[in-house]
């Protein structure tokens, strides 16, 4: 049997369980509605034109995959950071310190994408905040303020925090509401929709036409970042009263609440658009980064409208109303996302991947260092990256990576512990579990290859900590082994990142010897650390290794696909037949990764736990 195992069971019944139905719903409600509403539509209309609308009703179809198989797995398994705990229950330490680091890294940059959503929309009010929507310096010292204000509520407990986002909920539901209504009903331009409704490439923002622009714009726009709130009940989910009866509630509910939302803002802002109003020629949708709509669309869009008398004074109010909202909604998103990266912290220990003292419960019931570490990592990424979608592109393509494990999770499970408890059982899992993994494997594959780089440049940076750490400890690797393959990644995994940066100008070249080198250079690099910790490994290691490959080969899969098709540079396989071979290997992968399941003392202890109970 696997040696891994879960630290964190202890630690567990010291959380408070305090969460109830509803204030769960609206923690996931909450993680849904926040900056997304503020300032997606743009991007999304910037990528797809009118048919971003499509964008976001393909992007929640494919969610809902996910979130159906989530809903089955944290209901057997409800633990605080439970997303990034599942596969380490499944497949043992590589593949679950891979989804793990890549689920840190997601979550850490939240908190501090809703900071800067809110500071750039009073950008509207202030101008020194930002300058076409990139924060300034004043903006960013700006932002550091809210992120220790996050971190504060989040120190005051979990049952203060149910409590707030309850009620703040509320208002995140209303006021976006309010303003589909008032557009459609008062400002609404029915010829929008017939201007290019699908644009072609010269007239989007980032270069896709046609069909692949509405792909496009799922992850890059802002669209999969908005919808990603659903996994905040799971991850609260150890801190619940009943969670597995309330979680699948909270999970699904509060998705397709959103996603009503959603699509109907996208209807009601690009027939809100008055195109001489806002000086841009119709249908030229890319123009609308350079427009004033870039620090805040739908402020914009009821300050700059010509409408006169009544209308004129409730448009008027209103827009006070979005610039106050502006503060309120992302602030609730972001409170609640400090949160889950905090609890994603806490699955980090408790996986036995960072020192136990993150598993450590303050007196306010808080895992208090795993929330100081979030406040940390959370202001260092708000530096290179002081830009709302720059920073949700990243963190969106990471966090969709670790729902991979949704769907192969969830068939896993059923495989190795088919008498777990599961008080919610997804319907048709054998056609769901693949169609979730083909799901985040197509929403990973089209954020493109200049986003999936820095992401798997991300997981592969991470790998030090891995080595060095995780398999000298757990796997029982030798010190002087383990710490010296941690050593040399840490030198040849950035300077072979660099060196392919460079070469290709940052991205924007296409340098295929260059890639080859790169691609070569970093297999060899991660294929031989490998092998030397299997070597060195028992047999309980050994198994861990191999239950790992497949996500090794995916990942390398996944990268050289995305340089070579559509959504890259050397645009080698175009589209679609790009977007068809990526869901043939991802479909490859699910069945591999099921195969290669293990069973964990981590998963037999909680069947043991099950069954004693």
């Amino acid at each position: 049997m696997a040696k891994a195992r879960d630290l964190g069971t202890e630690s567990d019944q010291k959380l408070s369980k305090s969460l109830s139905r509803m204030e769960l719903f609206y923690i996931g409600l909450g993680g849904i509605i926040g900056s997304g509403w503020l300032f997606a539509t743009l991007y999304a209309a910037e990528d797809a034109g009118g048919a971003s609308i499509l964008s976001w009703i393909i992007g929640g179809v494919l969610i809902s995959f996910i979130a159906l198989a989530y809903a089955e797995i944290s209901s057997a398994i409800p633990k605080s950071g439970g997303i990034a705990r599942y596969p380490h229950y499944t497949h043992g330490g590589l593949v679950g310190f891979i989804m793990t680091w890549a689920y840190l890294i997601s979550t850490s940059i939240s908190a501090a994408a809703e900071a800067t959503a809110s500071v750039t929309y009073l950008s509207s009010l202030v101008p020194s905040l930002a300058c076409k929507g990139v924060l300034t310096p004043l903006g960013i010292g700006i932002d550091y303020v809210f992120l220790v204000a996050f971190f504060f509520i989040n120190y005051f407990g979990v049952k203060f925090l149910g409590r707030v986002s309850h009620g703040v909920g509320w208002w995140k539901l209303l006021i976006p509401s309010a303003t589909i209504v008032i557009l459609l009903v008062f400002y609404f331009h029915p010829t929008n929709f017939t201007v290019d409704f699908i644009p072609s490439s010269s007239y989007t923002c980032h270069g896709y036409g046609g069909f692949s622009a509405v792909l496009f714009a799922i992850p890059n726009a802002g669209i999969l970042f908005s919808y990603l709130g659903f996994r905040q009940p799971i991850d609260y989910s150890g801190e619940a009263k009943n969670p597995k009866k309330n979680l699948p509630f909270a999970v699904i509910g509060s998705l397709l609440v959103g996603i009503i939302i959603y699509v109907l803002l996208q209807v009601a802002f690009i027939g809100g658009l008055n195109w001489s109003t806002i000086g841009v020629t119709p249908g030229d949708w890319k123009a609308l980064a350079s427009t004033s709509l870039s620090n805040g669309p739908f402020f914009c869009l009821f300050r700059e409208s010509k409408v006169f008398g009544l209308v004129f004074l409730i448009f008027y109010i209103w827009s006070i109303i979005l610039l106050l909202d502006a503060v309120v909604s992302p602030s609730g998103t972001g409170w609640i996302y400090m949160g889950t990266a905090s609890r994603t912290i806490y699955a980090f220990s408790a996986n036995g991947y960072l020192p136990e003292i993150f598993l450590k419960i303050g007196k306010t019931k808080v895992p208090t260092p795993s929330l100081i570490l979030t406040l940390i990592i959370g202001s260092i990424f708000l530096l290179p990256f002081p830009a709302w979608v720059t920073l949700t592109s990243i963190l969106s393509s990471a966090s969709v990576f670790t729902y991979m494990m949704g769907g192969i999770g969830m068939e896993t499970l059923r495989k190795l512990a088919p008498d777990l408890c599961r008080p919610y059982v997804a319907p048709a899992g054998k056609i769901l579990a693949p169609l979730a993994t083909l799901s985040a494997g197509l929403l990973v594959y089209w954020s493109g290859f200049h986003i999936l780089f820095y992401v798997v440049t991300a997981i592969f940076v991470g790998l030090p900590l891995f080595f060095s750490y995780y398999a000298h400890k757990i796997l029982e690797v030798k010190k002087k082994v383990a710490i010296s393959l941690g050593i040399a990644d840490v030198i040849l995994i950035p300077l072979t990142s660099y060196f392919y940066l460079v070469q290709s100008d940052y991205l924007v070249e296409n340098n295929l010897i260059a890639f080859i080198i790169y691609i070569i250079s970093m297999a060899i690099i991660v294929s031989s650390n490998i092998v030397a910790v299997y070597m060195s490994s028992p047999a309980e290691g050994k198994e861990e290794i191999r239950a790992g490959i497949w996500l090794i080969s995916f990942i390398f899969a996944m990268i050289l696909l995305s340089y070579l098709g559509g959504f890259g540079p050397a645009k080698l396989i175009p589209f679609p037949e790009d977007t068809i071979v990526i869901g043939i290997v991802t479909l490859i992968f699910h069945y591999l990764a099921v195969k290669s399941g293990i069973k964990t003392k981590a998963l037999e202890e909680l069947e043991r736990g099950v069954s004693v109970s």
